[in-house]
């Protein structure tokens, strides 16, 4: 008796929207250190709130950075899903 352990390949379309979802992903990734190395959500210096500032300034500049990949972003998401969809394709 012969088990097959492969799952059988997804649609295509199926394929592509994970593929678009890790692009975007990937993206608000390079986003939020862009951000972070332009100083975006750095504490000011007079009244600055400590490490709890610094802790939430990191997870809104986080959700910022996700929301403009998840808006369109700079491109990058299309560009790494055009290059992954191609190459699954071949």
């Amino acid at each position: 008796m012969l088990i097959e352990t492969t799952t059988p390949a997804p649609p295509q379309a199926d394929r592509n929207a994970a593929i678009r979802k890790v692009a975007a992903e990937l993206e608000g990734l390079f986003l939020d250190e862009m951000l972070k190395h332009a100083g975006f959500g750095e504490a000011r210096e007079s009244f600055g709130g400590g490490v709890g500032e610094a802790q939430f300034a990191d997870m809104m500049r986080r959700e910022q950075a996700r929301h403009i990949a998840n808006a369109g972003g700079i491109g990058l998401a299309e560009q790494l899903f055009q290059q992954i969809a191609g190459r699954s394709n071949e």
